[in-house]
């Protein structure tokens, strides 16, 4: 049975144009090509990111916070209360008006010191600056090591400057040793992303990055067992160039340099546009869109592909609204947090406490990973 569903996923009129088949691409004179097996080095890879994270936060990130004097915000402690602690844990962590009520009657408290209960248990859940300074500080160096990676291996390729020699032989291109690793690094960060999505701190658009995440996976994955390695690349590095200066911006933020963050998050906001709104389908899209049909008739992975690429692009349009919304904030009038973020909620009784209560965000603060990847 395995055998039969694994020569119906491999048909060649499934991942090959024309008629192509695997055994076209099988390794001779020298030249190797990318094959499906190659894509599990990504799971051992991505316990090693994990490995290396858990490093890097511990030894290097944390010592600079202490640095850099970030402290997580002391938050008020919950009294003890069996019968609400069930609620929350079983129910639900905003309760209704109507289960108010009732939890009053069960407690004998009043309604104000059961709300009062229930904002500082959802607080105390919610990660600590340093948590997220520590986040923001690994992405940025991965980041940062992806793009400088990915510019290195693709800067003498005529496919870097002309798209149109993407398609040149496709799809008897040869694998290069950079190309290799550079998928299995990018795999086995998204893939490590995904892992750790359950204890990184959690945006508003929760959802959104797991679809971002597993579109990405979906796409390497597929480029890389049709050979669409070359556009694979400069997707890879078109998306990491911004990223960088987004989860750098956070870093800062978290380090009260404000000006420096702000500064990065509107040269980020201009970067995230110009090649998430603009280049991607403008030039990338229409890349694997128009230019296959000079050279090849349409085939399912053809389709399959743009399709993955256009899912991709709805989720750019997504987040750049949020990251343009916050722009604008930043630049009329005074940023308060992330539009994606769950942040703290004020321990305070009266809307005119809070009201009057100094904002101590202005700047990028999170800013989630609006790329996704």
């Amino acid at each position: 049975m395995m055998q039969t569903v694994s020569e119906w996923f491999f048909w060649e009129r499934l991942w090959l144009p024309g008629d192509l088949s695997w055994s076209d691409l099988e390794d001779t004179e020298g030249r190797i090509y990318a094959k499906a097996s190659q894509l599990y080095a990504a799971l051992p890879c991505a316990l090693c990111m994990l490995l290396v994270r858990f490093v890097f936060e511990r030894f290097l990130a944390t010592p600079l916070a202490d640095v850099w004097g970030i402290r997580d915000k002391i938050r008020p402690t919950v009294e003890r209360n069996p019968l609400l602690e069930n609620y929350f844990c079983d129910q639900a962590r905003v309760p209704s008006q109507a289960d108010v009520t009732a939890l009053c009657k069960k407690t004998s408290w009043s309604e104000r010191r059961i709300q009062a209960w229930f904002r500082r248990r959802r607080n105390q859940e919610r990660p600590g600056l340093r948590k997220r300074f520590c986040e923001a500080s690994w992405r940025c160096a991965f980041y940062f090591f992806a793009f400088v990676y990915g510019v290195l291996a693709l800067y003498d390729k005529p496919w870097f400057y002309n798209l149109k020699e993407v398609w040149a032989g496709f799809p008897k291109q040869s694998m290069l040793p950079s190309q290799y690793w550079y998928y299995i690094l990018e795999m086995g960060f998204y893939i490590s992303l995904l892992l750790s999505l359950s204890f990184d701190v959690k945006r508003k658009d929760f959802k959104e990055q797991v679809i971002h995440h597993t579109a990405t996976l979906t796409l390497l994955s597929f480029s890389w067992v049709s050979n669409y390695i070359r556009i694979g690349t400069v997707v890879m590095a078109l998306h990491d160039c911004a990223d960088i200066l987004l989860e750098g911006a956070k870093v800062f933020n978290y380090a009260k340099w404000r000006k420096t963050a702000n500064t990065m998050f509107v040269v980020f906001t201009v970067l995230f546009v110009g090649t998430r709104v603009i280049i991607f389908p403008l030039w990338i899209i229409h890349c694997t869109w128009v230019y296959p049909l000079e050279r090849f008739p349409p085939f399912f992975g053809y389709y399959f592909f743009n399709v993955m690429l256009v899912v991709l692009q709805m989720l750019h349009i997504y987040w750049a609204v949020l990251i343009l919304r916050m722009f604008f904030k930043c630049i009329f009038s005074t940023l308060e947090g992330d539009d994606r973020s769950d942040e703290d909620e004020e321990d305070s009784d009266s809307q005119k406490e809070r009201n009057h209560k100094p904002s101590h965000k202005n700047g990028p603060e999170a800013r989630g990973r609006a790329t996704g990847h």
